[in-house]
């Protein structure tokens, strides 16, 4: 089993506070995460004129713009995470929403893009991001067969490394409705590195998703499911990030190789021992 690597989806999780961003890329550092990642976006871009004009009661105002204005860092921001990223020594990355926002990106040398469920149809977005030549994580949620044939032809296309990360847009997940198998699907289909990026609460899908040999694993986080946010309550807190780091690395160990037939040499001596009444039997191991 392959050492899979852990995604920490702080998203938009920090509600606009840098110092609470800044907690939880400590948070997923201390508990052994290997990157975290944020959301960009162009709101002017990603939302209609009539959309941010509507109504919404948040935090920072009633408008739709407000909050989506209120939740969205610029460069000051991202300077702070990527200085502070490098002093922890994690790895950071964004998807990138539109055009304007992947030119953001590029300021940071970034090893990784990432395409978010929603702009898997971009194709102007996905051509962009595939010249870049950075290893691409691509989520399939909202997808049809269509939609991830057109965008592996893209980033095949363009010999930009990538992998498919299956999803399920719906947040929180309902675990009957995940569909681990499309995993192996998704592998015999497009013979490309296959992740997993979880919406679900708890931690039992994840673990599942991992024995089906994964690459890497993306799950939200937060300080605190009851903050502010639609992405809180499918997000895992402190004692979950410990448990599922944790357990996926002990997972990984426990898996081996095939070995029909083996016999440690710790069980040889325990053998001997607890067969040692049964008549006809040579210990010949």
């Amino acid at each position: 089993m392959n050492k899979i690597f852990l995604i920490a989806e702080i998203g938009i999780n920090h509600n606009g506070d840098l110092s609470l961003a800044k907690k939880l890329i400590k948070l997923a550092k201390n508990t052994g995460f290997d990157a975290v990642k944020f959301q960009k976006r162009d709101i002017n871009i990603v939302y209609s004129k009539a959309f941010l004009d509507g109504h919404r009661e948040s935090p920072w105002g009633t408008t739709q713009r407000q909050q989506k204005e209120g939740l969205e860092f610029g460069k000051r921001e991202y300077d702070e995470i990527d200085k502070y990223c490098k002093k922890l020594e994690i790895d950071w990355f964004a998807s990138a929403w539109d055009l304007n926002s992947l030119k953001f990106l590029d300021a940071y040398n970034l090893k990784y893009h990432k395409i978010a469920s929603a702009m898997i149809v971009d194709d102007e977005l996905l051509k962009e991001v595939a010249k870049r030549k950075k290893y691409t994580f691509i989520s399939t949620g909202m997808s049809t067969k269509s939609h991830i044939d057109k965008a592996v032809k893209v980033f095949k296309d363009s010999k930009c490394e990538f992998e498919l990360m299956h999803c399920v847009s719906t947040y929180p997940m309902n675990a009957e409705d995940a569909n681990l198998a499309t995993i192996t699907d998704l592998k015999n289909t497009y013979k490309c590195k296959v992740g997993y990026s979880g919406h679900e609460t708890g931690l039992g899908v994840s673990y599942a998703a991992a024995m089906l040999g994964i690459n890497s694993l993306e799950r939200h986080i937060t300080l605190d499911r009851s903050l502010y946010g639609s992405d809180q309550a499918a997000s895992v807190e402190k004692n979950g990030m410990m448990h599922l780091v944790s357990t996926i690395r002990v997972m990984e160990k426990s898996v081996g190789i095939p070995k029909l037939g083996h016999i440690l040499p710790e069980e040889k001596k325990i053998a001997k021992k607890l067969r040692a009444h049964i008549k006809n039997h040579k210990a010949d191991y």
